[in-house]
């Protein structure tokens, strides 16, 4: 077991240390059911939500990189109001822990927010994802609402390069984990339609920098710290939890390789076989059966936003 969340009448523990951030896996994680083992997960990051409905962005949404990608969505969601009545059901059906995502727009929606889902017994904790200009100021209006409206354990997503300014202000204020951290913003020209196109940007290059960010901030807090960037294999995994951080979060590989996202969670969670010592090459491989394939994709280079998914050939023994 982990503890995931410090302090708050009920601190939250997860059986396994990989979550899916949110924003990649829909608001309750069911269009993947087929693709991977949700139980395996330590948990499910609901995509944002906020007090009022928001539509989908216009223009480009994904803009492809040379190593990975930007997107802009507009965090389209129903509200939290009717996403409560729409999920509630598979919430409580979920195979992993569900965590809503709650956009930290102004301290009176967060508020009103979070109450809706202190009312739904499916929700396990709440994240509360910042602005990238957010003050420490910011950060204690946003918690101090939160915790007025609900006792559930609150997770605080951080921005980038303010990590490390913000995760004392979130400590004081009551916070009971710390993310870090949220994609950087960027701009860049859209091929398709030749439009500059801004948003978030996503891909293994980020890895190093939110790393970085990782132990910064585990050094700075006494709080338990989730890693999140440009995680795309169980080495980059491992060594998020190597810098300080106590489980993951994985993103945008969710789209490309589904069930690589499980053979980090298998790997992590001490899920597979040990390989005994003098074994031969084909007697032990993560995730078994289908591994051999899989490590060739782990060893070479390729490209993981590429829109084919990868698959292993047909004739691969089960």
């Amino acid at each position: 077991m982990i503890d995931l969340t410090y302090g708050g009448k009920s601190p939250l523990t997860i059986n396994n240390p990989v979550l899916l951030a949110s924003g990649v896996a829909g608001f309750d994680g069911g269009p993947y059911a087929d693709l991977l083992d949700l139980s395996k997960l330590g948990g499910i990051v609901t995509n944002p939500l906020t007090w009022r409905p928001r539509r989908a962005a216009q223009g480009p949404r994904v803009v492809p990189l040379p190593a990975g990608a930007l997107i802009h969505t507009g965090l389209p969601n129903p509200g939290v109001r009717r996403a409560v009545k729409l999920y509630r059901a598979r919430w409580s059906r979920s195979l992993a822990p569900i965590i809503a995502h709650v956009v930290a727009t102004t301290p009176e929606d967060v508020a009103s927010c979070v109450a809706e889902l202190e009312r739904c017994e499916a929700v396990v904790a709440v994240e509360l994802g910042l602005h990238d200009q957010a003050t420490a100021y910011d950060v204690e209006l946003v918690l101090r609402s939160a915790q007025a409206a609900t006792l559930l354990p609150l997770l605080v997503r951080l921005p980038l390069y303010g990590a490390l300014e913000l995760a004392p202000a979130a400590q004081d204020a009551g916070a009971g984990a710390l993310v870090v951290a949220a994609p950087p913003r960027g701009t860049v020209r859209d091929p398709l339609s030749g439009q500059l196109a801004g948003g978030r940007i996503y891909g293994p290059w980020l890895k190093a920098q939110a790393l970085r960010a990782v132990g910064q901030v585990a050094r700075a807090v006494t709080l338990p710290v989730i890693g999140s960037g440009g995680i795309h294999s169980p080495d980059d995994a491992r060594d998020f939890l190597e810098a300080g951080a106590v489980a993951v979060q994985v993103d945008t590989l969710l789209w490309t390789w589904p069930h690589a996202v499980e053979i980090i969670a298998r790997n992590l969670g001490g899920l597979e076989m040990t390989r005994a010592a003098g074994a031969l090459a084909d007697e032990w491989e993560p995730g078994m059966g289908e591994t051999m394939w899989k490590r060739r994709q782990w060893d070479k280079p390729h490209r993981p936003y590429d829109v084919r998914p990868l698959r292993p050939p047909d004739d691969l023994p089960e």
